[in-house]
């Protein structure tokens, strides 16, 4: 008799929450995907109410409040999930630079001596110029004062030292 009892009770149980499943599941899955603005999360959100739900179903003291039960739980639900997206997002490794191809490798250190060989080329000035402003990185002024020379002149030795590269590093390419 009492195993009886226990299958009509389960039985309840599983028509109710299938009844509360067509009725609510869309509206519960919009409320999921407002909150969280991922339908595929909010989706899975709100099976985990259902499922939840029907695993306490015999513990409710009154089965017309499951509906704000299933609402509490997708809100908290959404809740957990931004916190641990949240977490995810902290602490997530920052991403390693992509790694040149060997080619990409032996062209860029023919590139680079090809370049190192039409700096030699130039004038002391127009090399010590480009070198301080393209590779250490210097402001006009910052060169001027590291040269001891005038912001025009840093501007000059520049101009000039680009022109001489232009022919020297075509004939690279």
């Amino acid at each position: 008799m009492e195993e009886r009892e226990r299958e009509a009770e389960v039985s309840d149980a599983d028509a109710a929450i299938t009844d509360l499943y067509a009725a609510h599941y869309a509206g519960l899955v919009r409320l999921a995907t407002l909150l969280l603005r991922n339908e595929s999360m909010a989706e899975e959100i709100v099976q985990d109410a259902f499922v939840s739900l029907h695993r306490r179903w015999h513990k409710l003291r009154d089965p017309q409040k499951a509906l704000g039960y299933l609402r509490t739980s997708v809100v908290h639900g959404t809740r957990s999930a931004q916190r641990r997206h949240k977490v995810a997002e902290r602490n997530r490794p920052d991403p390693q630079p992509d790694s040149p191809s060997a080619e990409q490798a032996v062209l860029a250190g023919a590139a680079g001596e090809a370049v190192v060989e039409a700096l030699r080329a130039l004038p002391r000035r127009q090399r010590e110029t480009l070198v301080l402003r393209y590779y250490g990185g210097l402001s006009e002024s910052e060169i001027a004062t590291a040269m001891k020379i005038s912001n025009g002149a840093v501007k000059s030795h520049a101009s000039r030292g680009i022109a001489a590269l232009r022919p020297l590093l075509e004939s690279w390419t």
